[in-house]
């Protein structure tokens, strides 16, 4: 995808492209690739294939979630910061956590973050669950991009998300993973929910954003320790 592809997409998401927001993209794509040199942080490195699938793939959230009525966002498993840093240059109101368990990738994250100068937005090196104990219905908005299966992202992210708010699971595949959900969801709090599913444009792999509302605050039961979800997930 060109940079002129781009800004066509994203005309088709209500996504206003400014010259600032540009430079922004083109300096994070040389602090990636230079950076992925001596940490591997990804494997897209083609410019075409940045802003395709990481940049273009980030801001598809706003398919699911009007991110100009929004305040608040966490995103968990921020890897090299998509959704988290990419939602930020083009929407700079929103408050932004990035949570990331791997210590050298918040080594990443933080660089990124002085280098663009953005402010509102911070970084943590934590685990997604331990995050959520320690911040309970505190986001207008979670979102995991490729992180985990479904069953293991709802205990993780529910919990921190305010009631009436949602979470986002950005997904490719889906088999399996919404088989017998809503139960699990309601566990937590969650009420309704919905899959956005799409193609990307040029390659056609299929990508699908499920959404749950969140009805009511989640038992402080959840999340439960790691070991416990991973050893009996719900």
């Amino acid at each position: 995808m060109s940079q002129n592809e781009l800004l066509n997409e994203l005309k088709k998401l209500n996504i206003e492209v400014t010259p600032l927001q540009l430079e922004q993209l083109e300096h994070f794509y040389e602090l990636l690739i230079n950076y992925n040199k001596r940490v591997n942080l990804t494997r897209i490195t083609k410019k075409e294939d940045y802003y395709l699938k990481h940049v273009y793939d980030s801001l598809t959230l706003n398919y699911v979630i009007d991110l100009k009525k929004i305040q608040s966002l966490c995103d968990i498993g921020s890897g090299a910061g998509f959704p988290g840093i990419v939602l930020k240059i083009f929407f700079p109101h929103l408050k932004i956590t990035l949570i990331e368990a791997r210590r050298k990738k918040v080594f990443f994250l933080n660089y990124v973050l002085k280098e663009l100068n953005l402010d509102r937005i911070d970084s943590k090196h934590e685990r997604g669950e331990i995050w959520a104990r320690q911040n309970r219905e505190k986001y207008d908005a979670v979102v995991a991009r490729a992180v985990a299966p479904l069953n293991i992202l709802i205990e993780w992210c529910l919990p921190l998300v305010k009631v009436t708010g949602s979470f986002v699971a950005m997904k490719g595949k889906l088999e399996g993973e919404i088989d017998n959900l809503e139960p699990k969801i309601k566990l937590l709090g969650g009420g309704e929910y919905t899959i956005k599913s799409f193609l990307l444009p040029r390659e056609s792999s299929q990508r699908n954003l499920v959404k749950i509302i969140k009805n009511t605050p989640t038992s402080i039961k959840f999340p439960r320790e790691s070991r416990e979800i991973n050893r009996k997930p719900l």
